[in-house]
């Protein structure tokens, strides 16, 4: 069968999948949260893999969004609504929160550090979404990740810049056409030959991170464009997943392997239609932009004297429920406001329409509007 085949906007993985990909990212920073070097063999993989997967799944939903409703006022909006009030709320819990508590637990003035500027500068800095300050007036000096607040959050800023190239690509009339992502894709896999290859620790440029992002994105969007001719089997799961191995002992996996892990992740969760993993929530954000802080709280705590699996774990129970909240105080309201404005939007043009609605419009709309279909973003 063919990926169009198997891929229900109504049943499948997902979601699940995403928070899979989330927790894998929270994994990895477990061991320079603690301290540890990870393992040399699977650096290259075990630093990039969940932040890839989520670009390419990006890739796949995002291009799909369009193609289904290419309105720039709905595509925008729908966009900003699922990243912004999450990634502003974060913002300001961890400036005026997280970091008066770790000020608190080591016992320093709280008072003083709120006076110095600081969260509010934390705020207003990365107000933009690019993480330009990382840490918040000398707060984490004494844990091992380092006096920055949220690693995670630079992957942000290159998740919107897909988004808007898309909406770019569209405007242009080029959506539809098939050729555009593997082009995408080409000029990202020549960059990142060209380049040196993204390493941790290190510093990474500009450059780097928009190869990186481009060829991500690039290779789920061309799982989309081509769903109708890409198989979808197992056997063809466990090639790209050996692939994928095989590929993190080069200097740049990507080179090889992100097409490969794009198959791996999207196929999988197409075919999966198990209802238990059919998770009507989405905690997968919430999962990725509190992790950082959440675990940097942690260290303060003391408890990166654990072992990184077992840090790992606690943090995945501090985490959870503040990721809960985010996504039913947040995320959610945000999600039902962007529904109700795609309708608010939707009635003058079918009012003024004595047109019957065309089935497949029909579909589009019931299937946007279903709980059961995972959010592009």
């Amino acid at each position: 069968m063919k990926l169009e085949q198997v891929f229900d906007p109504r049943n499948n993985a997902f979601n699940a999948f995403r928070l899979a990909l989330a927790a894998e990212v929270m994994l990895f920073h477990s061991w320079p949260a603690t301290g540890h070097q990870v393992p040399k063999p699977i650096l290259e993989l075990f630093f990039s893999v969940g932040v890839d997967g989520f670009f390419a799944i990006s890739g796949f939903l995002i291009t799909r969004s369009w193609l289904c409703d290419p309105r720039v006022r709905d595509y925008l909006t729908a966009r900003a609504l699922r990243i912004l009030p999450g990634f502003y709320i974060c913002l300001v819990l961890t400036a005026f929160v997280f970091a008066p508590l770790s000020v608190a637990i080591e016992g320093g003035s709280v008072s003083k550090l709120l006076a110095s500027g600081g969260p509010i500068s934390y705020v207003l800095k990365n107000a933009a979404v690019a993480y330009l300050q990382p840490g918040i007036s000398g707060t984490l000096s004494h844990v091992p990740g380092g006096p920055a607040w949220n690693g995670s959050m630079w992957s942000l800023i290159w998740e919107l810049l897909c988004y808007l190239v898309v909406a770019a690509i569209g405007v242009a009339g080029l959506a539809d056409k098939r050729w555009i992502s593997p082009a995408i894709l080409a000029v990202g896999v020549v960059g990142a030959l060209l380049l040196p290859p993204l390493t941790f620790p290190g510093t990474w440029t500009i450059p780097q991170l928009a190869v990186r992002s481009a060829i991500m994105f690039a290779s789920g969007a061309i799982m989309y464009q081509w769903r109708d001719v890409i198989p979808a089997r197992w056997s063809l799961v466990a090639v790209c997943v050996v692939i994928v191995l095989a590929a993190g002992q080069l200097p740049d996996y990507r080179v090889v392997g992100a097409l490969p892990l794009a198959y791996a992740v999207i196929v999988s969760a197409s075919l999966i239609h198990n209802p238990r993993l059919r998770l009507r929530t989405d905690l997968s954000y919430g999962l990725y932009i509190y992790a950082f802080p959440v675990q940097q709280l942690l260290a303060v705590c003391g408890v990166a004297r654990l072992h990184p699996a077992l840090f790992f774990l606690v943090s995945v129970a501090a985490v959870l429920p503040v990721a809960a909240l985010s996504w039913y105080l947040i995320e959610k309201p945000a999600m039902s406001l962007k529904r109700r404005l795609r309708r608010k939007w939707a009635a003058p043009v079918a009012s003024s329409s004595d047109e019957p609605l065309d089935t497949s419009s029909a579909q589009v709309v019931a299937e946007r509007g279903a709980p059961d279909v995972p959010d592009p973003a």
